[in-house]
């Protein structure tokens, strides 16, 4: 691994890839994890509401992204789509900063959000084009890239939670918008365009939506339930560590911080022995460690604890958002960014059920329901990734 960094770490484009997913990451990383804070305390809405909110976000994100996906993969400069979308993350970052109206954000903010969310998912489609055009070895490259996600979600969170606690979620946004302008100046004089490969007559081109394909199928719905459980411990725990544990607000930061430090030698040992153990055997012992995970929460509730079941976390997230990724891009042959979106969508799909489950799961039977219902959905999505075939690499 050492001498393959070595290879990429005089190389300007590799290096801009990195700086410019570690930018964009931290900028979400500010976000995201203090939205259920927003809108519980700055807007004042009950926890259904909160709910949702991620679900209508998540609904407007799968459906913008879908428009996207083909255009990306078929006519157009990817660069220039990357550039738009973080244009209009400046003016959504911009937007929470200023405004505390429930029906505004919900509306036209979250209209303004799935466009910004798109961005992520072409920035990897853009990097597995270039890793293929320039004989780069894709899973490493990848698996590097996302480890730059996870160190942007170590700095992130804490740092989130320290700016809205000391100083209010007007400056967090803020700082947030002023990150993607960086972001813009970066990816205008340093990321290249890729010219479109044409498939080869061994690598036969998937249909767009990849769903025609059981595997692929198989892989979205497995992928879905995972992303759901992840995303009802965000949304609900920030919520759970202060109303009913009793704990700081802050321990939510540090424990979204450790998990994501955590995912860092995950992804990069997961890119690394991935074709020695194949990518279906990884995501197996993935979902083990999230099921383990689910259940400490379940039977567990001290700090200490908490901590400690950040590791299964991290190998959980750290496995499923690189290598999860690459096996929906070698299920569908020539189409990374259908691949890459289907993914990303899989991910959407997961917060809308999360959005429903938790703010219904929450509001009814309380905080710690909802971790019983994650576990039981993990032990799902275990069984259909049995079932999905290992794919051959692209």
């Amino acid at each position: 691994m050492k001498s393959l960094l070595a290879r990429h770490r005089f190389n300007p484009i590799y290096l801009a890839f990195m700086a410019i997913t570690f930018m964009v990451g931290i900028a979400g990383a500010l976000q995201a994890p203090t939205l259920s804070l927003f809108l519980s305390r700055e807007v004042d809405v009950r926890p259904f509401w909160v709910g949702l909110f991620y679900t209508v976000n998540a609904v407007a994100g799968i459906v913008v992204s879908l428009l996207l996906a083909k255009r990306s993969d078929n006519r157009g400069d990817r660069r220039m789509l990357i550039l738009f979308c973080c244009a209009i993350a400046v003016a959504n970052a911009v937007l929470f900063a200023f405004n505390r109206h429930y029906l505004t954000l919900i509306t036209l903010g979250v209209m303004l959000s799935a466009i910004a969310s798109v961005a992520m998912p072409q920035i990897f489609a853009l990097a597995r084009e270039y890793a293929d055009s320039s004989a780069r070895e894709a899973v490493m490259f990848s698996s590097v890239m996302r480890a730059q996600m996870s160190l942007a979600w170590v700095i992130g969170p804490p740092l989130s939670f320290s700016l809205v606690l000391n100083f209010g979620f007007t400056l967090m946004f803020s700082i947030a918008a002023l990150l993607f302008v960086v972001c813009i100046a970066m990816i205008w004089f340093t990321l290249p365009s890729v010219p479109r490969a044409l498939p080869t007559t061994a690598m036969p081109v998937a249909e767009v939506s990849g769903l025609k394909n059981t595997d692929v199928r198989l892989l979205f719905i497995a992928s879905v339930l995972m992303w759901s459980c992840n995303s009802m411990y965000i949304i609900d725990m920030p919520l759970y560590i202060s109303s009913t544990l009793g704990l700081p607000d802050s321990l939510a930061g540090l424990l979204m911080g450790t998990a994501a430090g955590l995912e860092i030698p995950v992804m990069l040992l997961a890119g690394r022995y991935v074709r020695r153990t194949g990518k279906r055997n990884m995501m197996l012992l993935a979902v083990g460690c999230g099921a383990l995970f689910y259940l400490g929460l379940v039977l567990l509730q001290n700090r200490a604890a908490l901590m400690v079941l950040q590791l299964f976390n991290a190998v959980f997230i750290g496995i499923i958002a690189g290598i999860g990724m690459i096996w929906f891009q070698d299920l569908m042959p020539g189409r990374p960014g259908a691949a890459t979106t289907l993914f990303t969508n899989s991910i959407s799909t997961g917060v809308i059920l999360a959005g429903i489950f938790q703010g219904t799961v929450a509001e009814n039977f309380g905080h710690h329901a909802v971790y019983m219902l994650a576990f039981a959905l993990v032990l799902v999505s275990f069984a259909l990734s049995w079932r999905i075939r290992e794919a051959r690499a692209v």
